[in-house]
């Protein structure tokens, strides 16, 4: 967006436009500014200490660290914790609690951590003094007059709002958040959030240039936001999900993306750079008419749907039906049930759960089925294909189009055996297993 002005906009198919995505830990941003609004309704302060909010989840001794831990630390990811706070807090039921019980090892606001649960005590905190969910708490002061349908906001086990992650809106959503965040927390000439607070939060509060090489997320960090390069800053999550605010342009850059790293989201930034910040000044004018359409058509290039899969071989089997005891493997699947009739069936028994799916050979099929998004199960829509790659080998792959996530099942079909591969595009934790089974009688 420029000028408070849409110039391009592209989504690779099957992607939607206005469809849902998950932004991962761009979420945290969103949650700043809840603590903004929260700030200028008189109910929170940025010198609250922590402490002081969650008497009844104290640990028997609170150190003097702990004690000095204030709501402008949580804000500016300067705790004073020395180690990634996530898995000792995820782990657990009461996060608050768990949080609280960590060492804090380091005086507030003297080592810079980037720290999800910290954002996640920012949802915690507005939800006790307001007495309302980050969501609800949000709806009428910011959603609503972004004209932002209610999101899904994934939660704690105890029902808080994750706060540090776990918010789902659309790409268009997000470049709107930007455009407020560009205006100094006004949009369509209403007040979101003081623009005191906006200064504060694109101002540098922290030092995050320790151990970092890439440039645009060692220029400082804000509450909840990475100052870049030029003056630009950035709310970004997990695989590139991203929101650009570059105030010299007056432009507004939103992406959500599937990168294995986010080294590649630093050549993302890097390009953008190249091509558009060192080239457009805020006094120039606007796209003309051969821009707008020169850059449509160099968008439309990239475009990678998702088509139908050919198969290289004729298979051995029209219609088919077994069930598989599997091996021992150390991802508890225990077995696995294939049919094809002609429409194909994988279950999938794992850990006590089955999972279900369905595709078809050489052609593209859409349904409604349970996945993961960053914490929580939700029914999403997901874009299935099959082909034959051998006479005995299935390929299936699935593209969930409201996450980053493609997952490929390979299967190898023998006599009385089956052998079945898994890979997923990105993903926090592990990205492909190989497990083997027998048939049953």
């Amino acid at each position: 967006m420029r000028n408070n002005q849409r110039v391009v906009e592209f989504y690779r198919e099957p992607f939607e436009k206005d469809g849902i995505q998950a932004l991962y830990s761009l979420s945290k941003t969103f949650t700043a500014i809840a603590t903004g609004i929260a700030i200028d309704e008189g109910v929170l302060e940025l010198s609250d200490p922590v402490v002081s909010l969650f008497p009844e989840q104290l640990p028997e001794v609170v150190s003097e660290h702990l004690s000095k831990m204030t709501v402008h630390h949580l804000l500016s990811m300067n705790t004073g914790h020395h180690m990634n706070t996530y898995p000792d807090i995820v782990s657990q039921q009461d996060w608050v609690r768990a949080f609280l019980s960590l060492e804090v090892a380091h005086e507030p606001g003297t080592y810079y951590l980037y720290n999800t649960h910290a954002t996640y005590m920012l949802s915690a905190i507005i939800e006790k003094v307001t007495g309302q969910n980050l969501v609800d708490y949000l709806m009428p002061r910011l959603f609503e007059p972004l004209d932002i349908e209610r999101p899904v906001w994934e939660k704690c086990p105890l029902g808080i709002t994750a706060g540090g992650m776990g918010l789902n809106i659309s790409t268009s959503s997000v470049a709107k958040f930007g455009q407020m965040l560009l205006q100094q927390g006004m949009y369509n000439g209403k007040r979101i959030v003081s623009a005191t607070f906006i200064q504060q939060a694109i101002s540098k509060q922290s030092d995050n240039s320790r151990d970092e090489g890439r440039i645009d997320f060692a220029q400082g960090y804000g509450y909840q936001i990475f100052r870049c390069r030029e003056g630009c800053y950035m709310g970004n999550g997990a695989f590139g999900q991203l929101c650009l605010v570059a105030p010299r342009q007056n432009l507004v850059i939103a992406a959500t993306a599937s990168f294995a790293s986010m080294k590649r989201l630093q050549v993302l930034l890097d390009h953008f750079y190249e091509t558009i910040f060192y080239s457009v000044s805020k006094e120039c004018s606007d796209f003309d008419l051969t821009d707008y359409h020169e850059l449509e058509s160099k968008l439309s290039t990239l475009s990678s749907p998702f088509v139908e899969m050919k198969s290289t071989a004729r298979p051995f089997y029209d219609r088919f039906e077994k069930s598989y005891h599997m091996e021992p493997n150390n991802i508890e699947i225990e077995r696995v049930q294939l049919t094809i009739d002609p429409e194909i069936l994988l279950e999938i028994q794992q850990a006590g759960t089955l999972r279900s799916i369905t595709a078809q050979v050489e052609r593209v099929t859409r349904y409604n089925t349970f996945f993961k998004k960053d914490l929580e199960l939700h029914l999403q829509p997901v874009f299935t294909n099959a082909s034959w790659m051998g006479p005995q080998t299935l390929k299936i792959m699935l593209k969930y189009i409201e996450t980053p996530y493609e997952e490929v099942y390979i299967i190898n079909l023998e006599e009385e055996s089956i052998r079945l591969e898994y890979s997923i595009n990105v993903s926090f934790t592990a990205d492909h297993y190989l497990v083997e089974g027998r048939a049953l009688i």
